[in-house]
């Protein structure tokens, strides 16, 4: 698989769930910043910084609910890097037992490569990756 795209799946079950029946938006908003990471990740291997970390999650959508029950299947693409950060997105579709799936979220996120100084202390450093 290639290094710029990562898909990764959760299961809904009864922790995952808010007051009216569907998924809470601020658990799906989790797993998205996990299968960000998730390709971040990928794309970082042999480089010399130590992983990356979330910048900004940004124009988060939530266009159809999610229930107990139900696979949601992640799709996450890295889009650009600049010197240190690395342009994500994510696609979520759910899929029930006797559902097609179907997009359930989106959002953009940026991810920012950092090494551990002397100090111990993680900071910005350049990963030298290039996606266009």
């Amino acid at each position: 698989m290639s290094q710029n795209i990562a898909k990764y799946s959760q299961f809904v079950m009864p922790d995952h769930i808010n007051v009216v029946g569907t998924l809470f938006g601020g658990q799906m908003i989790a797993w998205i910043d996990l299968a960000a990471a998730k390709v971040a990740h990928r794309l970082l291997k042999g480089s010399e910084v130590d992983g990356a970390v979330t910048r900004t999650i940004e124009q988060v959508e939530f266009k159809e609910p999610v229930y107990l029950g139900d696979w949601v299947n992640f799709t996450a693409k890295i889009t650009s890097t600049g010197t240190t950060s690395i342009h994500i997105e994510v696609k979520a579709y759910a899929e029930g037992a006797k559902t097609d799936p179907r997009l359930a979220c989106s959002a953009s996120l940026v991810m920012v490569s950092v090494k551990k100084d002397k100090k111990g202390k993680y900071t910005k450093h350049p990963h030298g990756k290039k996606i266009i």
